[in-house]
């Protein structure tokens, strides 16, 4: 299921029912799970690991060297897991030695067409990148989160699970779960209630949530009064602790 005039590295490990398109390269220490799919002209660059049944299209650039000046060539990888699909024109880096050494992608994630993906960035599982989406290096993107087309992500911001960004945002700070930002740079304009019953949260758990948005963005309460308010409902409401871990675990300040 190799094309002819796809080139494969004598020491790439790739499964018997991988197919692989016209003038694909398959680079030295690469992995190939069982069921991926590799249209034409892909270039795949090791170490990199991709995991079962995923599909690359053409002409994507998947595990090349990170776009770092401090990058000298040290044996950092791509680690890529189970079902994703990667759509025409994107470019997904290897990690760094600064970070975690590695560059990861979960499962089931949707990554469209021209999205760059950076070096040690953190992708979790069921995402959706629409096209042009770019993240700098050292961004985590939580399950679920829903970036619109164009979105830029400022490199080591969070994107909280369920958090959804409309076309042309610019995320400057981390984004807390539940959120949906728009903007240039980012403001929040309220949660994805949309995403939220598509998952299967209740109409009490979406209140929840959006009484806890309310007590971060509404009261005008400072972060810490906000952060309070939200401990005394996770007592009680399980929702409620996704957005305050979010917010506890911001780094660079969350968007307000």
């Amino acid at each position: 299921m190799i094309h002819d005039s796809a080139v494969v590295s004598t020491s790439a490990r790739v499964h018997e029912d991988v197919s692989i398109g016209p003038y694909s390269i398959v680079g030295d220490d690469v992995e190939i799970g069982s069921g991926t799919r590799i249209e034409s002209h892909v270039v795949l660059k090791g170490p990199c690991i991709i995991g079962r049944d995923n599909h690359i299209f053409q002409f994507a650039s998947i595990g090349d060297d990170p776009q770092d000046k401090k990058y000298g060539g040290e044996p950092t990888r791509l680690v890529i897991g189970d079902r994703n699909t990667i759509r025409e024109y994107c470019t997904i880096n290897r990690g760094t030695v600064q970070d975690r050494e590695e560059t990861r992608v979960g499962n089931d994630n949707w990554i469209m067409s021209y999205v760059h993906i950076a070096h040690d960035c953190i992708i979790g599982d069921q995402t959706i990148f629409a096209n042009n989406t770019t993240l700098g290096g050292h961004v985590h993107i939580g399950d679920w989160a829903i970036l619109g087309g164009f979105t830029a992500v400022h490199q080591f911001c969070h994107i909280g699970k369920h958090s959804f960004t409309s076309i042309f945002t610019a995320v400057t700070k981390d984004l807390p779960a539940y959120v949906l930002a728009s903007g240039r740079p980012a403001v929040p304009r309220g949660i994805n209630t949309e995403g939220l019953k598509r998952r299967g949260f209740s109409v009490g758990q979406i209140s929840n949530i959006r009484e806890g948005y309310r007590i971060l963005y509404r009261q005008g309460l400072k972060l810490e009064d906000a952060v309070k308010k939200l401990e005394k409902r996770a007592e009680t409401q399980q929702e409620i602790v996704m957005l305050l871990e979010s917010v506890r675990a911001s780094s660079r300040g969350v968007i307000r």
